[in-house]
């Protein structure tokens, strides 16, 4: 379970978050929404380590992210993956050689690195392509070698920072349909966005930010209602 508890992070004088107060359990899928600069993107960096909080505590089901030692960094990274709006693949790597890159660095025998490889190619449909560049594939294409690459191996927490930003329409509903697939299979999904009406016609639980603090939480909504 994702744990925030009274955090703050502070750039400059200004609060990026101020005070937020959140619980993530195991599985689920959240949208994190608000404007550009509210506070989202701040949030998936701090739990990857990528910014440590200026106060409060902030957890990793046992691990508490702000004191744990460095050491511990690519263990983190391996539990909790992140794909981007930029993509990021190697563009002189094939489709292929992309999604298994991460198995790579790590020494992982071949053997395993092809039959991950092979498995999560077929789950995001990028078979046919396997041996294509990121240059010759479309823009959601692109987007689901992201995601494969960044679910190789197979973490719990998958953060989406605005995914199908440069998406058509299509694209991005197909984007969001792996999305679904994979949260079933048990990943945690918390997918950064400020498209409406993508999170509008889902019904996963929303969470809002506005000027670093958490406006709405439709799971305490829905909570409060049942009393």
């Amino acid at each position: 379970m994702i744990q925030f508890s009274e955090v703050t992070k502070r750039y400059n004088g200004h609060d990026a978050l101020s005070n937020v107060n959140l619980d993530i359990d195991d599985s689920e899928f959240v949208f994190l929404i608000g404007p550009s600069g509210a506070g989202k993107t701040t949030v998936l960096k701090l739990l990857i380590r990528e910014e440590l909080p200026t106060y409060g505590r902030i957890f990793l089901d046992n691990w508490e992210l702000n004191i744990l030692p460095i050491s511990h960094l690519p263990h983190l990274r391996r539990r909790v993956a992140t794909i981007f709006q930029d993509f990021k693949l190697l563009p002189q790597k094939t489709v292929s050689e992309n999604v298994s890159f991460p198995m790579e660095i790590l020494n992982i025998p071949d053997q395993e690195i092809h039959r991950a490889t092979v498995e999560m190619l077929g789950i995001v449909r990028l078979a046919d392509k396997a041996s294509h560049f990121p240059g010759q594939l479309s823009g959601g294409e692109i987007q689901r070698a992201a995601i494969a690459r960044a679910m190789i191996m197979r973490p719990d927490v998958l953060l989406a920072d605005e995914p199908t930003g440069n998406l058509d329409p299509q694209s991005a509903w197909e984007v969001m349909q792996l999305l679904g697939k994979l949260n079933k299979l048990g990943t945690t999904v918390l997918m950064a966005t400020h498209n409406f009406d993508i999170t509008s016609s889902l019904r996963h639980r929303k969470i809002e930010i506005k000027e670093g603090k958490i406006s709405l939480d439709t799971k305490k909504k829905a909570a409060a209602k049942q009393k």
